[in-house]
């Protein structure tokens, strides 16, 4: 009963039985006693942790709105952000767009209906958006320059009620601009930092979309991955990364390395969370369109929340290599015997291990990993340079225009801390020739007779990897994978468990992921939410 019901009731009644005055004074108690009451069922909701399906009942029972949502994220970047250096701009437009997604909500607007209508997102800052936020992948070269149209997912995103809430930090141009730099460093944002260990790498490119997600700064954020970009953060600070089959998300309008291996994909805390931004994001996109309609084939009747499924580790066969970079453990004891509670529990939650498995033409393949680099050098320009061109303006228009504006500002500061040597590299590349042919061939036949070999051979739904050790073996191939909290180590630093398998297997390695975190429930906040 509402507090006006109980109080309608307690008045009646007393007009039979108390004196006025007495009467009047316990009314007026009890209406103060019934509204604590009712405040404090309906504060009873915490933001902090709440998942896309926690969040989505809390609208629905109207104990929250899109834009307190939002305020609430403002107000915690406004707090952490100096901290963690995981968001380099908020949407001035993010209220407006929570106020509309309230207005739908109210009106049973169909649009109200999805998964992510009213959820706000960061997306990495080398997706395009077009509105009133920057695109700079971190750099003042980009800063002000227009972008034609939304990135792919960005316009899926948006048709699909999501908030943008800003653009997420990353270690500057994906890292893919300096050997020098660490990772979570831009131009931009300065030095990203690990909410639970502060002297731990933050790990990879998409460095900020996975902070901001750690520390509740967000609900759930977008990532891309060229080789680790959402696999090592996403370890690194105890959230979960899918990192999906090239093509299966677009990469239009995403600042490129490579469209031979570049992805986009969900940062999140729960593999539930990332599957509803995978939902959302996943399909043909007419401006990537060889890949995205090559990818399309893969995904489910349905979507993929459907492969939520308790118990989904039983009767999977995952596979683990102890002995060979690239795939595995690397002969790591300590990381082995760190990893070994992890193989006790998928056994006993029903997975089959295939163990100490051999690559048996190790020696043949391991050379042709060298190729990776090569490729991508020649890749970056020739990508860049096109991406650049299509830019509505910009102070640069190629990378050799981006390379001279690094050197022009290099001594300014807050502009150009570490050397620009990967761009440099680049732009001595001149197209795809002989040397690059050739690696390109090595790298599909290391993914053939490799990694393909290996599961095929195995009949294996999965390869478990730790830490972001099997991305490399994804990358080169256009495999996907996830990666899962699996744990902290001695001083609290957060490691992940990886799961990687063919393309298309998604649907497979979201049963195991979520299997695996519904066992084990190993994330935990980081401190900084204890306060």
């Amino acid at each position: 009963m509402s507090a006006s019901g109980a109080v309608a009731l307690l008045y009646y009644h007393s007009l039979f039985s108390r004196p006025p005055l007495k009467m009047i004074a316990q009314i007026f108690l009890l209406i103060l006693l019934l509204q604590s009451s009712d405040a404090k069922e309906g504060s009873q909701f915490s933001i902090r942790e709440a998942t896309i399906p926690e969040i989505q009942t809390a609208f629905k029972q109207n104990k929250l709105t899109s834009k307190s949502l939002v305020e609430f994220y403002i107000h915690e970047i406004q707090k952490l952000n100096p901290i963690y250096r995981a968001v380099i701009e908020v949407n001035p437009d993010a209220l407006h767009e929570a106020q509309r997604a309230d207005e739908e909500r109210k009106a049973n607007a169909p649009k109200s209906r999805f998964g992510l209508h009213g959820i706000p997102i960061l997306v990495k800052d080398n997706i395009a958006t077009k509105d009133n936020l920057n695109t700079t992948a971190g750099s003042y070269a980009f800063l002000k320059s227009v972008v034609p149209r939304d990135a792919g997912v960005v316009e899926k995103l948006r048709e699909s009620g999501a908030i943008i809430l800003g653009k997420a930090s990353l270690s500057e141009w994906a890292h893919f601009r300096s050997s020098n730099a660490p990772s979570g460093w831009n131009a931009r944002a300065k030095q990203a930092v690990n909410p639970y260990v502060a002297t731990v790498d933050p790990c990879g490119s998409s460095t900020g979309s996975a902070i901001s997600v750690a520390t509740n700064m967000v609900t759930v954020s977008l990532g891309t991955e060229t080789d680790g970009s959402i696999l090592c953060p996403s370890s690194a600070n105890s959230v979960v990364g899918i990192k999906p089959t090239l093509g299966l998300t677009s990469r239009a309008g995403v600042i490129p390395i490579s469209p031979r291996q570049d992805t986009v994909g969900p940062i999140c805390r729960t593999v539930t969370d990332a599957v509803y931004v995978l939902d959302a994001i996943a399909g043909f996109d007419k401006n990537d369109a060889v890949a995205t309609k090559k990818a399309s084939k893969y995904i489910p009747e349905g979507g993929y929340l459907k492969h939520l499924k308790s118990g989904g580790l039983k009767g999977k066969r995952l596979g683990i290599v102890r002995a060979y970079p690239y795939f595995g453990f690397d002969n790591d004891i300590e990381t082995l015997n760190k990893f070994e509670k992890h193989f006790m529990i998928l056994r006993k939650n029903g997975a089959t291990l295939i163990d100490n498995l051999e690559v048996t033409n190790y020696d043949d393949i391991q050379p042709l990993f060298i190729g990776e680099v090569i490729a991508l050098f020649a890749e970056f320009k020739i990508a860049l340079n096109a991406y650049l061109k299509e830019l509505v303006t910009s102070p640069v228009r190629s990378l050799a225009d981006v390379i001279a504006f690094n050197e022009k500002f290099a001594n300014l500061e807050k502009i150009d801390d570490y050397p620009q040597d990967l761009f440099l590299e680049a732009e001595k590349t001149n197209g795809i020739g002989k040397i690059e042919k050739e690696a390109l061939k090595n790298l599909t036949k290391a993914s053939k007779n490799g990694f393909e070999k290996l599961m095929k051979e195995n009949k294996l739904d999965a390869l478990v990897t730790p830490y972001s050790y099997g991305s490399t073996v994804l990358a080169i191939g256009g495999y996907p994978g996830i990666t899962v909290p699996g744990g902290y180590d001695e001083n609290g630093a957060p490691y992940g468990i990886c799961f990687g398998g063919l393309k298309g297997s998604e649907p497979t390695l979201i049963e195991i992921a979520y299997g695996f975190e519904q066992a084990t429930k190993l994330r935990k906040p980081p401190p900084i939410n204890d306060h």
